[in-house]
């Protein structure tokens, strides 16, 4: 077998397992967003993974997807009910705190031994959400700022995303408008322009904005007649009536 085509399968099944689970790691943040965004996310790990300006970072970034894929499917694992004996051919944890503890050691590896690597910056990522889970907001900040700042747009518009979620959260509402006043105004394929607009509305609604949340709708449904986007929009307004 040539060794594109390893590398390819390596690749796929990396993205089934990854997209799979990860789209269930996302339950901290805003309902809508989570299955697009975390996917989102997943698709941009594999394509990361295969690209690298040097053949040893590009090594580095495959070992380091592999151990990352671990990482996620340990952030999805089962919870057994309290009293269940464990299971030696089948992990699984007592709680969703001892779950997020376990896959933060793996990914703070994966931090460690590839720190230069795009799927380090992927690990962060999923650092802060593991850390959110953990009601640790300082960890969760620290970890998507990391991300925000790399060079790779489509990553750090993720981490951004992320912060903004968290800030809203913690009642840092003004914080949180401006990322996604950045993010509508430099939209990305991984956080497109409607997604930021639509998380925007929420949190203003959400701190009691309404008139600011149904400006926002308003500008969605018009930008996007006849799309999804668009009738989610409407429902929003009948809502808000």
């Amino acid at each position: 077998m040539r060794a594109e085509t390893r590398h390819q399968l390596k690749q796929d099944a990396f993205s089934r397992v990854t997209i799979d689970a990860a789209e269930r790691t996302a339950h901290w943040s805003v309902e809508h967003r989570s299955t697009l965004l975390i996917a989102t996310v997943a698709v941009i790990v594999v394509l990361a993974a295969g690209i690298g300006g040097w053949y040893y970072l590009s090594m580095q970034d495959e070992k380091a997807s592999l151990d990352l894929s671990v990482a996620v499917r340990t952030m999805d694992t089962q919870l057994r009910s309290p009293g269940a004996p464990e299971q030696p051919d089948f992990p699984t944890f007592t709680s969703a705190k001892e779950r997020a503890q376990a896959a933060q050691k793996q990914l703070q590896a994966i931090v460690d031994k590839y720190p230069h690597t795009r799927t380090a910056d992927m690990a962060h990522y999923f650092l802060g959400v593991t850390a959110a889970t953990l009601n640790d907001n300082a960890a969760a900040e620290r970890n998507f700022k990391a991300v925000a700042s790399t060079g790779n747009r489509e990553v750090a518009a993720v981490a951004k995303s992320a912060l903004a979620t968290l800030y809203g959260q913690t009642n840092r509402v003004k914080e949180a408008v401006a990322l996604y006043q950045e993010l509508i105004n430099k939209p990305t394929a991984s956080v497109s322009k409607v997604t930021a607009q639509l998380e925007l509305a929420e949190l203003y609604h959400s701190s009691n904005q309404p008139l600011e949340a149904k400006r926002v709708y308003e500008q969605v449904k018009k930008e996007n007649p006849g799309g999804e986007a668009g009738q989610l929009a409407t429902q929003k307004l009948t809502e808000l009536k």
